[in-house]
C-alpha cells in the first residue's frame, strides 16, 4: 500500500502519472525521448536554425530589456542562449535533453560563449536557482500539464528579481497545439504535442505580472538573421516592484 502523498510537490508528482508517458518529455524521465528528437540534426524542425526569436531580438533592439542574468528554460540547441550570451548576459541555460545540449555546448563552444549549461528538470531542488534579470522561454511552457503552471508561477516568483522580464514563446490556438480544456486533459485525452494558449489566457494565468506586450510572432523568411514563426504567441511580461493580486 503507497501512502506517501503529503506536500504539494507530492500531488503534482502523483497528478504528472496521468500523462504518463507524455509527461516524459519534460520531467526527469524526458532525456531519451528528447535525445530521439534531437539525433537527426538535418531535420527540416523550425527551431533547430541558430537564430534568435525574433521577438526577444525585438525587445533589445527597443531597449525592453537590458543585459543582466538570464534563464533559458528548456533552451534546445541553445539559440537563445547564445545570442544573449553575444549581448553580454550572464546566461544558464537549462534543457532535459543531454543530446540538445551537446549541441548548444558545441555551439557555444564555436562562439566563444560562456554559458552555463545544466541538464535536468527546471523545478528540481538542484536546478539553477538566480536570481534572474530576465527568464526567456520559448517552448518549454506549452508543454507542461496545467497542473505544473503552478511550478512554472513558483519558479518564475522566486528567481526572477522584482522589475525582472519574462519573455515567453508559445503555441498559438487556432494556429498549433491542443485546443481542449484544462478539464479535458485530465479525462485522459494527454497533451497530444503541446497546448494552444489564447492572448485572455495567458493574461489570466500571468495576471500577477505586468504586460508589456503580447502578440503574434512574425513570420521570418529563411535567410533572416532571426527564428519567426506565426504559429506562436510571443509575451513579455514584467514583474512587478511590489506583488500585485493574481486576477486583479
Amino acid at each position: 500500500m503507497d501512502r506517501n502523498t503529503r506536500s504539494v510537490e507530492d500531488v503534482l508528482r502523483l497528478m504528472d502519472g496521468l500523462f504518463a508517458p507524455e509527461a516524459d518529455r519534460w520531467t526527469d524521465k524526458a532525456g531519451a525521448w528528447w535525445d530521439a528528437f534531437y539525433e537527426d540534426r538535418s531535420k527540416p524542425v523550425p527551431f533547430f536554425v541558430a537564430k534568435p526569436d525574433e521577438s526577444l531580438a525585438s525587445y533589445v533592439d527597443r531597449g525592453l530589456i537590458r543585459p543582466g542574468r538570464a534563464l533559458d528554460l528548456g533552451c534546445g540547441p541553445g539559440r537563445n542562449a547564445l545570442y544573449l550570451a553575444s549581448l553580454g548576459y550572464e546566461v544558464d541555460a537549462v534543457d532535459l535533453s543531454p543530446g540538445a545540449l551537446a549541441w548548444a555546448e558545441e555551439r557555444a563552444g564555436e562562439a566563444g560563449a560562456g554559458i552555463r549549461f545544466h541538464c535536468g528538470d527546471a523545478f528540481a531542488e538542484d536546478a539553477p536557482a538566480g536570481p534572474y534579470d530576465l527568464i526567456c522561454d520559448s517552448g518549454c511552457f506549452h508543454h507542461l500539464p496545467p497542473h505544473r503552471r503552478v511550478s512554472y508561477l513558483e519558479l518564475v516568483e522566486r528567481t526572477l528579481v522584482p522589475g525582472g522580464h519574462l519573455a515567453l514563446s508559445c503555441f498559438a490556438a487556432g494556429a498549433m497545439g491542443s485546443e481542449l480544456s484544462d478539464a479535458e486533459l485530465y479525462g485522459g485525452a494527454g497533451l497530444r504535442g503541446g497546448l494552444a494558449y489564447t492572448p485572455e489566457s495567458l493574461r489570466w494565468i500571468f495576471s500577477g505580472m505586468e504586460e508589456v506586450e503580447l502578440r503574434r510572432m512574425r513570420d521570418e523568411p529563411d535567410d533572416s538573421l532571426r527564428f519567426g514563426a506565426d504559429f506562436l504567441w510571443t509575451a513579455l511580461f514584467r514583474k512587478p516592484e511590489s506583488p500585485r493580486t493574481p486576477g486583479r
